[in-house]
């Protein structure tokens, strides 16, 4: 059963969210470089947005550090040089890759390419904090001391950025389902004349 936009959206930003400082931390401590961890995040969010459903999905965390694996696996495999000490944690962690389609790639990417258009047009303060915290995998306390405010406000403002962002994204939803309503309705006219 497919899902809205609105209710992955919904999921990502409760369920996924939340675990990108760790992954990140899990990264770098395997020896990715910060290029790597951006690529590895940027697609593992990519794959989420080309889902149809997040049904199947019972533990957030524990998917969003699998496909972040099977992603740094992949791009160890391309780069054909590898750590010893890389391929036996790999090997230990034994897991099946499953590889989306083109079209859910190409969707996904499309996806993300709206979210960072949507960081770019938050307010100045809240997108710095944003970036800093979601993208960069700061700590709430390393983001506050960077900026010279208050950890209170880096939390208000990261809130206010993802809302803005999951508000911005189911409205663009509605739109596109209407906009293919529309479409649809105009096919059925066409047919009955």
């Amino acid at each position: 059963m497919k899902q809205s936009r609105a209710e992955i959206v919904a999921f990502v930003s409760g369920q996924i969210l939340p675990h990108e400082a760790d992954v990140r931390g899990w990264l770098r401590r395997s020896g990715s470089s910060a290029a790597d961890i951006d690529d590895v995040v940027q697609e593992t969010y990519c794959r989420l947005a080309a889902l149809e459903t997040v049904a199947h999905i019972a533990n957030g965390r524990a998917y969003f550090f699998r496909t972040a694996r099977n992603i740094a696996i992949q791009k160890i495999r391309r780069a054909r040089i590898v750590r010893i000490d890389c391929v036996t944690e790999i090997d230990a962690l034994n897991v099946v890759d499953d590889e989306p389609s083109p079209e859910r790639v190409v969707a996904g990417r499309r996806e993300l390419g709206r979210v960072q258009q949507l960081i770019e047009g938050l307010p100045e303060r809240c997108r710095q904090i944003f970036t800093l915290r979601r993208i960069h995998g700061l700590s709430q306390k390393e983001t506050a001391a960077r900026l010279g405010v208050t950890e209170n406000v880096v939390e208000m403002q990261s809130a206010r950025g993802l809302r803005l962002i999951l508000r911005a994204l189911s409205e663009t939803t509605a739109q596109d389902q209407a906009a293919v309503g529309k479409a649809h309705e105009l096919h059925s006219v066409r047919k009955r004349d």
